[in-house]
């Protein structure tokens, strides 16, 4: 199948099979893009709906996930993320949290999905220190490789790039930053103003933080653009293989009423790039205010860019759902 995949994205890609933008899959790339992903897999669904979409990245050769950041307070927020990567195939990704003591439980769907598919974590206060596991990640990552893509709030980011030198690297999280990764995908703020959830909640301070000392490119993907992409509802239920944690997950958040895609825009753009769906509107730079709000001013400072539509509602949605359902 793996070979069949790849024939397709050759012979589309030069030319041979003419099919309109909705049915596009772009050939991988050698080596795949190395991603860590920072998510708060907790509070609302399209965290489960964008990590499956990593997954089907990885079987089209196209990514390959380094490592997960999980950065929530639910006690089941690691588990969940571990059932899931378990699910796919890739249990032995490493899984660090933001949080493993005073833990809450209040997700719609974390403690049922980590309760009744496998894996080898109780609650968060199991897995790893999450800035250990990014200085890990990067100081085993050849320089200049690595995606750090978020999908929730920046406490983690932020705590990596204050780290201090240790047994793990001599480098200082900033400047270990600055070596090993070559870009940040971001989930975060609304364009051209607003106040967004993962910028303000519940540390906005982080979010300042991180946009004060990132040095590297860095595109946004706003609340405004997957608001308008509604994704996991009856059309994916119908598709999805129903022993599935994501398929569970989207029937416990809210029975397939569909759910905006704010994570999975990010997830596209961090593998495939913004081309044909999106425009990087670069013409500025996002400033965060210390609520947690944001505006985009000018002038423009050569790294910011932030998502704008380009291609048709329901190619990108579609895109998304296939994705999420592993149709390629």
């Amino acid at each position: 199948m793996q070979m069949l995949q790849n024939l397709f994205c050759f012979l589309f890609l030069n030319g041979l099979f003419l099919l309109p933008v909705v049915a596009q899959v772009k050939l991988p790339t050698a080596p795949p893009i190395q991603i860590i992903l920072d998510t708060d897999m907790d509070s609302d669904v399209d965290d489960a709906g964008a990590l499956a979409m990593l997954h089907s990245y990885e079987k089209l050769g196209l990514a390959t996930i380094l490592g997960i950041i999980v950065t929530s307070d639910d006690a089941h927020s690691a588990p969940c993320t571990k059932a899931i990567t378990t699910y796919f195939g890739r249990g032995e990704i490493p899984i660090g949290v933001s949080q493993r003591d005073s833990l809450l439980s209040f997700s719609r769907y974390t403690k049922q999905v980590a309760a009744e598919f496998p894996t080898d974590l109780a609650t968060n206060a199991d897995a790893e220190d999450g800035t250990v596991v990014y200085r890990r990640l990067l100081a085993n990552a050849p320089d200049g490789s690595v995606v750090i893509l978020t999908i929730g709030h920046l406490t983690s980011l932020s705590r990596l790039l204050n780290s201090p030198p240790d047994s793990i690297s001599d480098l200082n999280g900033k400047d270990l930053v600055a070596k090993k990764v070559t870009r940040w995908s971001c989930m975060g703020g609304q364009y051209p103003s607003g106040k967004e959830a993962n910028f303000y909640r519940p540390d906005p301070a982080s979010t300042v933080d991180c946009l004060a000392q990132w040095k590297l490119p860095v595109t946004f993907a706003g609340w405004e653009v997957g608001q308008q992409l509604v994704t996991g509802g009856a059309d994916f239920k119908a598709k999805a293989t129903e022993n599935s944690p994501v398929y569970r997950a989207y029937s416990l958040y809210n029975n397939f009423k569909g759910r905006a895609s704010w994570d999975q825009v990010s997830v596209l753009e961090a593998v495939e790039g913004v081309e044909p769906y999106f425009e990087r509107v670069t013409e500025g730079q996002c400033v965060v205010a210390s609520d947690g709000s944001n505006t985009w001013q000018a002038p423009a400072n050569g790294l910011h860019g932030y998502l704008r539509m380009k291609a048709p509602t329901e190619v990108i949605r579609k895109r998304i759902d296939d994705l999420m359902l592993g149709n390629f």
